[in-house]
């Protein structure tokens, strides 16, 4: 094993506990997780993480020296799930803060702001809300020149994907893939199954298997000023 794959791996060894009401980690996330212990992008910077869930994220945050880190969680329930996982697996915790938060309805300005946004089951009309939402808003909470980093599936159209971040003044990079087989979830549901078949590249079908691509997507916010007509808030 390579030596930045063994100090990837030591990383990524931790004890989660969960409640009933808990998500564990995905295969959207545990690849998320990888990528974030792959490459140090949070070091000595300011962190949000959007629905932090067990933690494994928020650990790996604060085991890589995130200055300070904000985590989130839509129900109290969740983010005492999330203290509980870092305090049991990180010697310092001093510098994390608990918000119980609605996605981006937060306060505050972060060199790096950390994601896996809601697809399949996003309990929205529109699946990409939460991408969409993360792509429009996240500049109200980063530092210009900051960092957003989220992972999405092919299914969400990557390619939409790209095309709004730079509409937004983001530069995207994907910094990881892999490709797995659908959950049984997703081809219960015969909604979701009819709106991904119309997304070029959304799947692959191969020996009777439908198979997705997870990417994670690093997106540097652009610095830039509206010019002087432009209308805004006095």
């Amino acid at each position: 094993m390579e030596p930045r794959e063994a100090a990837s791996q030591e990383l990524l060894k931790m004890q989660l506990g969960s409640g009933d009401d808990d998500w564990t980690p995905t295969p959207h996330g545990r690849l998320l997780a990888h990528s974030l212990a792959g490459r140090n992008l949070v070091a000595d910077r300011e962190v949000l993480e959007l629905g932090a869930g067990v933690g494994n994220h928020t650990i790996l945050l604060v085991r890589q020296g995130a200055k300070r880190v904000v985590a989130t969680e839509i129900t109290k329930s969740r983010l005492d799930t999330t203290r509980r996982n870092v305090e049991r697996n990180c010697s310092r915790t001093g510098h994390v803060e608990y918000r119980v938060a609605d996605w981006l309805q937060t306060d505050g300005r972060f060199d790096v702001i950390v994601a896996n946004p809601p697809f399949a089951q996003s309990g929205k009309r529109n699946r990409r809300y939460f991408i969409d939402s993360l792509i429009l808003d996240a500049h109200k909470r980063l530092r210009e020149g900051g960092l957003l980093v989220f992972v999405q599936s092919s299914m969400a159209d990557l390619a939409k994907t790209r095309i709004r971040l730079a509409e937004n003044g983001y530069e995207p990079e994907v910094l990881e893939s892999t490709q797995g087989p659908f959950r049984d979830y997703y081809l219960a549901d015969e909604t979701f199954m009819q709106e991904i078949s119309s997304v070029e590249n959304g799947f692959e079908l191969r020996d009777g298997v439908y198979y997705e691509t997870l990417c994670v997507i690093a997106a540097r916010l652009v610095p830039w000023s509206p010019p002087a007509t432009a209308h805004l808030p006095p």
